[in-house]
């Protein structure tokens, strides 16, 4: 099972939305006393048709209804008028509160422990930056203003009705306790599903997700029918039950809201006759109180409508903030290394606690120095190589460079330092520039023209019309798999770390190109230490030092030569691979 990253409580999520409305409050403020101005003119005019009605009962002037009718009418314009501009605010408000959501979001995810991100696996944290972004997204563009607006109308209705008559607003009673049994039975209820929906659908996106990106291996290996009858398993188990859950209880809530709304209206009309009889209200009181029990509907289903859509949302936000909570694998010291070195001493790594798959290596890596990691799939090659790197602390030992262990250096200073090349690379959208300069904000077009025909990639992207400004990624320049790892070797160029771990960084290229690509690094890259994990031993042939990594440790050290002559492990790699050639 993949580890899922964390979901902040409501205590996280409420300290995390007050800080945001503490950045705006005198906007906030603002947009709620416009709200409440432009109700308080709308529901000014069931008030004026209640005064309307009893003076014409009592007999009045067509002078007074002129006037009376001159009010409503203003009341409108300037209802039209207050509303436009609260709109106006509450959207740009919005739109600035989710642009401060995404990029404090994104800030989060892209200085994640790079551990951390491969444990939790592709689906949740794919679910976090899509489905649930776009959730937040949708609240706070339209959700927002329909909330505020919303509360406001009701609060100044149920306010205006017992303004105009309090013994007749004792109707808005009788549908109280429907309204409020069933928003108590949703809100207890809507976290914990929505939760449960949004997993759900974490769990399917990484089905989705897996069966796309490894689409070749699934063909390859006639697994098309079990990738689909474990897509239909997810979607048609909790991810249907889930939604079905969430449906119900959205059902169950409006159904008594509506019912909750039809009661005021109708005990008003009844009520109020009977008060009209009794000589303690008059039509005009019973006419505008039962005018605000009707006028109340639409408000108050608005309101829980989008109440349902922020259970939603705040699932969503945490979700979001949960992102926030992931410890640190590393705390910077302050300490500087004394020199180039790198030593690793007894380390030890376990992806599942009590299940080491290394088993104490030590190496010291001398400054220059080429070493090739050779050793069958699953030995523990690449592990090591990240601990080399500084991605995965590991559980036991140290990894130091010049005295100081690399958890103890910040991201920034560790990839100063030493950087890892894997054979996964990717294409930002964006510029070839732009992915260029990633690994060096600051280098100009020369620079990075260096650096693309340090790699052999400047042929290629010179032949492109714009050249450097050539847009490349989804919906734009495609490259072939051997392009995107030129870009990204060509982005470790300039990124100029004194050491650098290439995972199987040229294994999707064909052999004459990885070939060609592996001489022109080893001639920028000179007088740097390199560590080179491979199958291809071409790469173990030319390197300083060998070492074989089987089941977790390591079984040869020395030259390619001197392994040869002893006959053991790597000379029988060695003698396989060379007939296979």
């Amino acid at each position: 099972m993949n580890q899922v990253l964390p979901i902040a409580g409501n205590r996280e999520v409420i300290a995390y939305a007050k800080e945001i409305i503490s950045r705006h409050r005198w906007r906030f403020l603002a947009i709620v006393i416009i709200h409440a101005l432009a109700s308080v003119s709308a529901l000014a005019v069931p008030y004026i048709v209640g005064r309307i009605i009893d003076a014409v009962v009592d007999g009045t002037t067509r002078g007074y209804i002129n006037g009376a009718a001159l009010i409503v009418v203003l009341s409108y314009l300037i209802y039209a008028f207050l509303t436009r501009e609260v709109q106006l605010r509450t959207r740009v408000l919005g739109e600035q509160v989710f642009a401060e959501v995404r990029e404090e979001f994104l800030d989060t995810v892209t200085t994640l422990p790079l551990s951390t991100v491969e444990s939790a696996g592709t689906g949740d944290l794919l679910s976090r930056t899509t489905n649930d972004v776009d959730r937040i997204q949708w609240v706070i563009r339209f959700g927002l203003p329909a909330l505020i607006t919303s509360a406001i109308t009701i609060i100044v209705t149920v306010v205006m009705a017992i303004v105009a008559s309090p013994l007749v607003s004792l109707a808005f009673l009788l549908g109280m306790p429907f309204i409020v049994i069933s928003a108590y039975r949703y809100l207890s209820r809507a976290r914990a599903t929505y939760l449960w929906e949004a997993q759900a659908w974490a769990t399917l996106n990484s089905v989705v997700a897996e069966s796309v990106d490894f689409v070749g291996t699934i063909d390859a290996m006639d697994l098309g029918r079990a990738r689909r009858s474990r897509m239909k398993s997810v979607l048609m188990g909790d991810a249907w039950d889930a939604n079905v859950r969430a449906t119900k209880l959205r059902m169950e809530l409006f159904f008594f809201l509506i019912f909750g709304c039809a009661v005021p209206t109708a005990a008003a009309v009844v009520w109020g006759a009977h008060l009209v009889g009794a000589g303690y209200a008059t039509i005009g009181m019973v006419t505008t109180v039962a005018l605000y029990t009707a006028q109340l509907r639409n408000p108050l289903t608005e309101f829980l409508m989008w109440l349902d859509e922020l259970q939603v949302a705040s699932v969503s936000l945490a979700r979001i903030v949960g992102v926030r909570l992931v410890d640190t694998d590393r705390t910077p010291s302050g300490a500087r290394p004394a020199d180039d070195r790198i030593v690793a001493k007894d380390v030890r790594y376990a992806y599942r606690e009590g299940r080491d798959v290394l088993h104490g290596i030590s190496l010291e890596l001398a400054p220059g120095e080429r070493l090739a990691i050779v050793g069958p799939s699953g030995a523990g090659k690449s592990t090591f190589g990240r601990m080399l790197a500084g991605i995965h602390p590991p559980t036991g030992g140290t990894v130091t460079v010049g005295g100081v262990p690399l958890v103890d250096l910040s991201e920034d200073e560790l990839r100063s330092e030493v950087a890892l090349v894997t054979q996964e690379h990717h294409v930002f959208v964006g510029t070839i520039a732009d992915n260029l300069r990633l690994a060096k904000p600051g280098a100009d077009d020369e620079e990075l023209i260096a650096a693309l025909a340090s790699v052999n990639a400047l042929p290629w992207v010179t032949a492109l019309p714009e050249g450097l400004k050539s847009e490349v990624g989804s919906g734009a320049l495609v490259l072939n798999p051997a392009q995107a790892q030129q870009l990204a070797l060509a982005r470790l160029v300039l990124l100029d770390p004194h050491t650098v771990v290439l995972d199987e960084a040229t294994s999707l290229i064909d052999p004459r190109s990885a070939r060609t690509l592996e001489a022109s690094l080893s001639a920028v890259l000179a007088g740097r230490t390199v560590v080179a994990i491979a199958h291809r031993l071409y790469t173990a042939h030319d390197a300083d030092r060998v070492a074989v990594i089987e089941d977790g440790v390591i079984q040869e050290l020395g030259s390619h030569d001197e392994l040869v002559s002893q006959g053991g492990a790597y000379a029988r790699l060695w003698d396989t691979w060379h007939r296979e050639r």
